[in-house]
């Protein structure tokens, strides 16, 4: 497993996983159906994309700021759980990226002290790399869920999200849906609440809070991620946002395709190399990332997986 892309939010893989004894496991009954959450419907119309302000990475194509049309469309109003997901994984067969390259990348500070040395990513030593860590081991074979089942899953893949939405009758969003939908109503602000990281002294997202990597103070209540409903929804009523977990969304990653790209139901470049992620984790933090607002976005190989990455699905309003 080769490192790639931008490791100091998520590291990425370069190759893909092995291929599984089953055809099943990699390619679930799309007729399956599953557990549904009642999504949020949203009308669409034009809105503001994109950041220029100073709080935005040029480098990463935030701008230019664009408006942008959207036909209606619905979301779910927080993530994938793992309850959620176990039901697929368990209703299927399934078998994620990170079991099948049988590792995956955690955050060293969520290791136990007498862990076993791993390897760590180059670029950003404090993602490990550590065998026998999926969905169901966030931290590594001595892990589980207990206690968990209402955070979102992580250590997926965008193949096993797309996998998963496919058997829930979904899709992810797209994009400009997701920032849309990140913004709850409100255009040209950082973030999914207003233009204050926490107002009235109130934290909003589960972020990192202190000096990053060595200390976090768990000032908002979390070392690791946190449940899927955990903060004050936005204006459309949806959670987490912002923080908690990177989520995966439909589009390959450019940083300038938008410029020129439809301004129309937009839905990414035809090709690429990585898929788009969006809303930062419960690692950023503005000393070296500050990517925990609706216009920040970046790409990862569509094998990568870790622990801050995960998905919510979205799909057409109506039953």
């Amino acid at each position: 497993m080769k490192p790639e892309g931008p490791a100091c939010c998520t590291p990425g893989r370069a190759t893909p996983a092995p291929a599984p004894a089953d055809a099943r496991a990699a390619h679930p009954d799309a007729t399956a159906g599953g557990e549904r959450v009642a999504s949020v419907p949203l009308g669409g119309g034009s809105f503001a994309m994109g950041s220029e302000d100073a709080l935005a990475y040029p480098d990463d194509g935030e701008g230019p700021v664009r408006r942008v049309l959207l036909s209606p469309f619905a979301i779910d109003p927080h993530c994938v759980t793992n309850a959620r997901f176990r039901v697929f994984a368990e209703a299927t067969g399934y078998l994620t990226d990170a079991e099948r390259y049988r590792a995956s990348f955690v955050f060293g500070g969520l290791l136990p002290d007498a862990f076993p040395p791993t390897r760590a990513v180059a670029a950003a030593p404090w993602w490990r790399e550590v065998p026998g860590a999926d969905w169901q081991h966030p931290e590594g074979p001595q892990s589980d869920l207990s206690g968990r089942d209402d955070h979102p899953v992580v250590h997926v893949s965008w193949n096993d999200a797309a996998a998963y939405c496919a058997w829930a009758g979904r899709r992810l969003p797209t994009e400009a849906q997701w920032e849309y939908a990140a913004r709850g109503g409100l255009d040209g602000m950082p973030f999914p609440w207003g233009s204050e990281l926490r107002p009235g002294g109130r934290h909003r997202m589960n972020v990192w809070n202190g000096a990053f990597p060595q200390h976090n103070t768990r000032a908002d209540g979390y070392l690791g991620t946190c449940p899927v409903d955990a903060f004050e929804p936005n204006g459309y009523g949806l959670s987490n946002m912002t923080g908690n977990v990177w989520e995966w969304t439909a589009d390959w990653f450019h940083p300038t395709w938008h410029a020129t790209g439809s301004r129309t139901d937009p839905a990414g470049p035809p090709t690429g190399t990585a898929r788009a992620l969006r809303g930062g984790s419960y690692l950023c933090h503005a000393s070296y990332c500050r990517r925990y607002r609706v216009s920040a976005r970046m790409g990862n190989t569509p094998e990568s997986s870790s622990g801050n990455t995960g998905f919510r699905c979205a799909g057409p309003t109506g039953p």
